[in-house]
């Protein structure tokens, strides 16, 4: 019998409809924030614009910078209290959760207390400095039966569920290759947290960290690395470049840089077509697939992307609701195959933090 069913085409290709749920239909979670930056005003400003939830307490070693932050971020209806001291904050109550933002080297010190006093945690990326810190969270998350988290904001997002199944219903046929690069231009200057290798500084783990991640959703585990690279007057890596196998079949090539502003674009190439992921892939943005009989359709990211890390905030809200230790869209073994990764490829670079290891870590900042 021949087959008679028609090759798709530029009219009839379809790509699936996003799972992800409304991020304001999650359940409403009473959140601390841990270490009031810059990263913590874009969640909060996410977590009260699009979801339920709100920020009722906030923690730093300055108590001016955090009564600041909470002076920015409550109103009447919603006041926010604010801390010096996270010991303080977790024994006055009354949190369902805690979102960490500080600089990944006091990753771990700062998430052990949370967890060791039974608080669901948000843990921003890089998870810890290395794989051994996120192996001790991960256990005593396990041990204490609390959900741990990393806010790889990325791989919450629609674009990520799509482009997921997307491969999983073979419209680009068997994956075999994928690119992406995360470069941004940052002047030398030793006193930043990106030159300084006791906060976990260089180019990896705060901008490499996006590339790797993203290939590791799309390939598994990476092996058979070959890493080059270059350091930083300070001994962090200013640059890298990595090709990877991936446990699913398929290799990667990714790039970071400190020195120069890259086109943050990523591409996943099969046998039967790609996707293309417009730059910044890390953010909300354009997913487009091109097959090889000419067929094309692109999914673009909902809503307003400046609340994008809503998603990621609406998960763990959803996690909790439902008595989860981990996160579908980011589980453990993706945390800790990650972390494996760029402890592999600083050991080629020959980076090496101060800080690694099960020791003492700083406070909140």
């Amino acid at each position: 019998m021949s087959d008679t069913s028609a090759p798709a085409t530029a009219d009839a290709l379809a790509l699936p409809a996003s799972t992800v749920p409304d991020p304001r239909t999650a359940p409403a979670l009473r959140w601390g924030v841990v270490s009031p930056g810059g990263i913590a005003r874009t969640f909060t400003r996410a977590l009260h614009g699009g979801t339920a939830s709100r920020v009722v307490a906030v923690c730093s070693r300055s108590l001016d910078r955090a009564e600041a932050f909470a002076a920015e971020h409550a109103d009447a209806e919603h006041p926010i209290t604010a801390y010096e001291d996270l010991g303080a904050m977790l024994a006055a109550g009354g949190l369902d959760a805690v979102y960490i933002a500080s600089p990944h080297a006091q990753h771990h010190a700062l998430t052990r207390p949370v967890l060791e006093a039974q608080v669901p945690v948000l843990v921003e990326k890089a998870f810890t400095l290395d794989a051994a810190q996120a192996q001790d969270l991960l256990d005593l998350a396990a041990q204490r039966g609390v959900l741990c988290a990393e806010a790889m904001w990325t791989r919450f997002l629609p674009q990520m569920d799509v482009l997921r199944r997307t491969i999983d219903a073979g419209l680009i046929g068997d994956v075999v290759a994928l690119s992406a690069d995360h470069g941004q231009a940052f002047p030398l200057d030793p006193s930043h947290r990106l030159y300084a290798p006791e906060l976990g500084g260089g180019a990896l783990l705060d901008l490499g960290v996006y590339p790797i991640s993203f290939a590791q959703a799309v390939l598994g585990d990476l092996s058979d690395l070959a890493v080059q690279g270059s350091l930083t007057a300070t001994g962090v890596d200013a640059e890298l470049a990595v090709i990877a196998s991936g446990a699913r079949g398929g290799r990667a090539v990714l790039h970071s840089t400190l020195s120069s502003r890259t086109p943050t674009q990523a591409w996943i190439g099969g046998t039967e077509g790609s996707i293309t992921l417009d730059g910044a892939f890390y953010r909300p943005t354009t997913l487009t697939v091109r097959r090889l009989d000419g067929a094309t359709a692109s999914f673009t990211h909902p809503g307003d992307p400046e609340l994008a890390m809503a998603y990621e905030a609406a998960e763990v809200a959803r996690c909790v609701a439902d008595g989860l230790r981990e996160a579908p869209s980011m589980p453990w073994s993706a945390t800790l195959s990650v972390m494996r990764t760029m402890d592999a490829i600083r050991a080629e670079l020959g980076v090496v933090y101060p800080g690694e290891g099960l020791g003492d870590g700083e406070g909140a900042r």
